[in-house]
């Protein structure tokens, strides 16, 4: 595989672009063989090969006024001057197949495979647009998402014949599987949590908000009194008895047996109402620091 760089048309390139390019593709887990190689550092070549053909060919401009090759000239003297050998792009490519062919002929070459592919459709129908909701690599990166799930849902694509409807739920779905999926030792560190954590991070639908269970945990809640004195209680109680360690799906069994706020439970060992399942929560805290903050509770 060769990674090239097609950045001919100086008005269309970012700053920063490329090392952003660069870095989804390494985050996806694709490697390449060669390159990166940038177009910009061959037109010579370009030029070369456009001079010997025209600036025009087949009605279609080659070079522009400023002596740089158009996408047309400059990827297919790439394509024979690099021996490729498949070029896939989406549909809306599929016009200039035929005078890329004429280009290759001209050069005297053979021309490589085309595979022309469907084409990601945003809500709307049309070509999906790169401020859409996950429409960039970056974005599903940002949002947590695993690199396994985006790269989970693209073996799942394949090469599509026809237009498909971008599916960010599939995606979020596919999240939630590669998380279960993690070892402990990857999981927190992905979330930069200590590794005792990791069991109550599972049941986060992305690495974002496993790092939101993970804080939850490790900061000291601001005291509140509590709400449910009785439940507290008995949560000391079923901690502190002497017939050995604890057992927190146990422990939270008997709470709900007896009618227990689990909430409160809950607020006064993260300051929060919802999170990770309690167990988990539980079982994650040293005991120590679960009865005094129960005790600032208390």
């Amino acid at each position: 595989m060769l990674l090239r760089i097609d950045d001919t048309d100086a008005a269309r390139n970012v700053s920063g672009g490329e090392e952003e390019l660069l870095r989804d593709l390494e985050w996806l887990g694709i490697r390449w063989d060669e390159g990166p190689v940038h177009q910009s550092e061959r037109q010579g070549r370009h030029r070369e090969v456009g001079e010997r053909l025209g600036e025009r060919f087949d009605g279609i401009t080659l070079l522009r006024p400023d002596g740089s090759a158009t996408y047309h000239l400059a990827s297919v003297v790439d394509d024979v001057d690099f021996g490729i050998t498949h070029i896939v792009r989406g549909n809306d490519h599929r016009p200039n197949e035929s005078l890329h062919r004429r280009l290759f002929a001209a050069l005297g070459a053979e021309a490589p495979e085309f595979v022309h592919h469907g084409l990601i459709l945003g809500e709307d129908g049309k070509k999906l647009a790169k401020r859409a909701p996950g429409a960039t690599v970056a974005s599903l990166r940002e949002a947590g998402i695993p690199a396994e799930a985006v790269h989970r849902y693209l073996e799942e694509l394949g090469v599509p014949g026809h237009d498909v409807s971008y599916d960010v739920p599939r995606i979020r779905r596919l999240a939630v599987e590669a998380i279960a999926a993690m070892s402990d030792e990857d999981l927190a560190a992905r979330v930069r949590a200590p590794v005792e954590l990791a069991p109550a991070l599972r049941g986060a639908r992305d690495l974002r908000e496993a790092r939101e269970y993970a804080a939850s945990i490790e900061a000291t809640p601001q005291p509140e009194r509590t709400r449910a004195p009785e439940t507290l209680e008995r949560f000391k109680e079923l901690v502190e008895r002497p017939n050995g360690s604890l057992d927190a799906r146990a422990l939270v069994r008997e709470l709900k047996a007896v009618g227990g706020d689990l909430r409160a439970v809950r607020r006064a060992l993260t300051g929060q109402d919802r999170g990770p399942e309690l167990w988990t929560v539980i079982a994650a805290l040293p005991r120590d620091e679960a009865l005094r903050r129960i005790d600032a509770a208390l």
